[in-house]
């Protein structure tokens, strides 16, 4: 029976009948009983002499923090050798300088050799001063630690077996973390490998077997293994093409070559790999990560814990489809092949997706609605979330319109001159351009991102994945089933992916060596989580999308509401709505202010006062929390400035660097403004709602990038193009070019090839 402790602490809902391990990551987050095994090369310090405190120290913080949401946790260290001969060492050489004192009257000392010290009696002197330490640290944190040494005969004496399981429950009833060892001061040599022979049986002759014993004597949940490496390799580590290994299964062992165990400590990784699989068939979830590496190590055990992709996952289930690596190798094989296509090849594949948005229009709906109905029954999606996953036949034919546009724009867009330079005679240099690699475009509640971003991915010829939100999964199951089907017709189906597995989104930012560049579509927070969380991935998007209309005093009554009714009320969900309202002093208590004011509240717009708006009313709107609110509805702020240039350093003090746009006759403040303003989008009499990809007539967009570098605005195909150079010679080197070389640089500009224009 396994029992909650007594002790009141705040508690989640851990409890879970033992006999299978958890199948996905995600479900680690349950484990109620954990056992931590600490590797030798985690303990101890790199010279092999003493502990390693920092590190060691961090680990009680997690474990302390695990226990006290309710956990029953449990660690397995090594150390205590390392310990004693630290201590020994000391004295023998503390012995040896007294002794040569007294014998030579000086008090200079002379190189003193130490002798080789037997592991045995290490332990012995260690094993104490070690327990001491974790006692220790676990008292900052109120928790009580217990010692508890074991021997393989131990395991093996029935009686011996029940009283240590006894003792183990006790402890974990009364909130005590208990701190295994084997006894290294008494266990005999380790055996020749006779164990895993059976699930009944393995031979504790290494804390790794020791571990994997406990865990399933003691029914555990859990069993984290750090180690001094990421985790599974399926060669050794630091050899060419080693890949860290994400989830490992049984049977697997053929394809993984073991190396060399560790600096320190009895087993290497096949020890770990054996004891894991036993621990697994007796239905504990084992994970093997790293604990030594200074970035990680901090939260490491945690973030195992809450599910993360730290290290290597031990699973008894097999997923039905390729991992999310496998995805991403697809992906760039099948990106390759598509850039090896003629450029009537791809357009051919759009045309047919294309064809295929209207031709199964029906279907497509059908899915959709399906997702709307969930969506409402569950009301976990805000009304504007609502309107971003409906579809609708209109939307449909205006995605089929977008995506003709993008096939007849895409005939040079690959392998297109953009520089041709003479650098000597017969030796020609040009830029071309290339695809980036592969994209991951994370989406949320935008079904109709996906063929637009399937376009403009297989126009370039980049490598796809895609990640929606499961708000849209049925939505996008079909519109990535008919993106295939179009790129079968010329054999890239690979090239376009979309990633169904339980992969957190921090995971897939974490995936650099298959990612070149991530493209997120969604909220302002997933945009931020997504920018935190790329580990050496560029991030091409917006986190928010504050616009501004400023209206000017020599703006047009007839323009003013109507391109404010527009950029407010056409689609207030939209990144490119208008969010804050800028008004010229002298335009209140105007009738074009009144004017303003009346069609907003037709259009059912909650007004937000800033503060010098505020000031003007006896009675306003409720004041505005922030002037650098991104509100995605019927809600709009509205301030007051004195002139052009104030309402320009509003928008650079308070803006997101979106869209933003000035109505006004007067040409020469239009063009102070357009000039200005420091925006992705800059417009004068034109509704924010034209920043679109479709609408600057790129047939569609990735997404609205307000970064400074490669790609600004609506980015469209030139935006997801990288280039390369090629250099044709003969026989040309460097030193032909020196002082007293035969060969002159020219650098002279060549007229570029002739575009496509049709």
């Amino acid at each position: 029976i396994r029992c909650w402790s007594n002790i009141p602490f705040i508690t989640v809902p851990l409890s879970r009948a033992h006999g299978k391990s958890f199948a996905h990551r995600s479900e680690l987050k349950h484990a109620k009983r954990i056992v931590v095994k600490l590797g030798s090369a985690v303990v101890t310090r790199g010279d092999e002499c003493g502990l390693a405190l920092g590190r060691l120290a961090s680990i009680v913080e997690q474990v302390s923090m695990l226990q006290n949401q309710g956990r029953e946790m449990m660690i397995v260290t090594s150390g205590a050798v390392a310990f004693g001969k630290q201590r020994l060492r000391h004295e023998i050489l503390l012995s040896q300088s007294v002794r040569q004192a007294l014998h030579s009257g000086q008090s200079q000392l002379k190189d003193m050799a130490i002798p080789v010290l037997e592991a045995r009696a290490c332990a012995a002197a260690g094993q104490s001063g070690l327990m001491a330490l974790y006692e220790a640290m676990f008292t900052q944190y109120s928790i009580c630690a217990a010692q508890i040494l074991v021997t393989n005969l131990d395991f093996h004496d029935e009686q011996k077996r029940r009283n240590l399981n006894g003792t183990l429950h006790e402890l974990l009833r009364m909130n005590i973390v208990p701190i295994i060892n084997t006894n290294d001061a008494v266990v005999p040599p380790p055996e020749p490998n006779s164990d895993l022979q059976g699930v009944n049986v393995i031979s504790v002759k290494d804390n790794d077997s020791l571990a994997a014993r406990l865990a399933v004597e003691m029914k555990t949940d859990l069993l984290i293994v750090l180690s001094d490496v990421e985790g599974l390799f399926d060669s050794p580590p630091g050899s060419d093409d080693a890949k860290l290994i994400d989830i490992f299964y049984p049977g697997d062992q053929q394809s993984v070559t073991f190396g060399t165990k560790s600096r320190v400590g009895m087993g290497g990784m096949e020890a770990k790999v054996k004891a894991a699989l036993w621990a697994l068939q007796g239905g504990t979830s084992v994970v093997i990560a790293n604990g030594t590496h200074p970035k990680i190590s901090g939260h490491v055990i945690t973030d195992i814990v809450e599910g993360k992709k730290v290290g290597t996952f031990f699973s008894e289930v097999k997923p039905a489809g390729p991992t999310v690596e496998q995805q991403g190798e697809m992906a760039r094989a099948g990106g390759r092949t598509l850039a090896a296509l003629q450029p009537e090849q791809r357009a051919e594949i759009i045309y047919r997706l294309a064809d295929l948005l209207t031709d199964q229009r029906e279907e497509i709906l059908l899915a959709n609605k399906k997702d709307l109905e969930e969506a409402e029954n569950k009301g976990r999606l805000a009304l504007p979330l609502l309107k971003r996953l409906s579809l609708s036949t209109s939307k449909l034919n205006s995605l089929a319109i977008g995506l003709r546009q993008i096939a007849a724009s895409s005939q040079d867009s690959v392998g297109r001159v953009i520089r041709r330079t003479r650098i000597a005679k017969d030796l020609d240099l040009e830029q071309v351009t290339v695809p980036i690699g592969v994209l991951l475009v994370i989406f949320e509640s935008r079904p109709d991102c996906l063929p637009q971003v399937s376009a403009l991915a297989i126009a370039t010829g980049n490598g796809l994945l895609l990640k929606g939100g499961k708000e849209a999964a049925h939505s996008n199951q079909i519109l990535h089933h008919l993106t295939q089907e179009a790129l079968s017709i010329h054999g890239v189906k690979d090239a376009v992916q979309l990633v169904n597995t339980r992969e957190e989104v921090e995971d897939l930012c974490r995936l650099d060596k298959l990612i070149d560049l991530i493209i997120p579509r969604g909220s302002s927070q997933l945009v931020r989580n997504i920018q935190k969380a790329a580990k050496g991935i560029p991030v091409m998007g917006h986190s928010e999308g504050i616009c501004h209309v400023y209206v000017d005093t020599d703006a047009s009554v007839e323009k003013v509401t109507r391109i404010i009714r527009d950029s407010k009320c056409e689609y207030p969900a939209a990144c490119n709505a208008l969010e804050t309202l800028l008004i010229h002093r002298d335009l209140l208590r105007t009738p074009l202010f009144d004017q303003i004011i009346d069609m907003l509240r037709v259009e059912q717009v909650k007004i937000h006062a800033g503060p010098k708006f505020a000031s003007y009313l006896t009675f306003s709107p409720s004041e505005v929390k922030s002037l650098r609110t991104e509100y995605g509805d019927l809600e709009c702020c509205i301030e007051v400035v004195d002139s052009v240039q104030e309402a320009v350093e509003h928008i650079h003090k308070y803006g997101s660097s979106h869209t933003d746009v000035i109505i006004t006759e007067n040409e020469k403040t239009a063009e102070f403004f357009l000039q200005h303003v420091d925006s992705a989008c800059v417009f004068w009499n034109a509704s924010t709602r034209f920043s679109d990809g479709y609408r600057f007539g790129l047939g569609a967009e990735v997404g609205i990038s307000t970064s400074r570098i490669h790609a600004r605005g609506p980015v469209g195909i030139e935006g997801l193009l990288t280039t390369k150079w090629l250099l044709r010679g003969d026989n040309h080197i460097v030193s032909d070019f020196s002082e007293h070389g035969s060969m002159k640089y020219l650098h002279e500009s060549l007229p570029l090839p002739q575009r496509n224009t049709n």
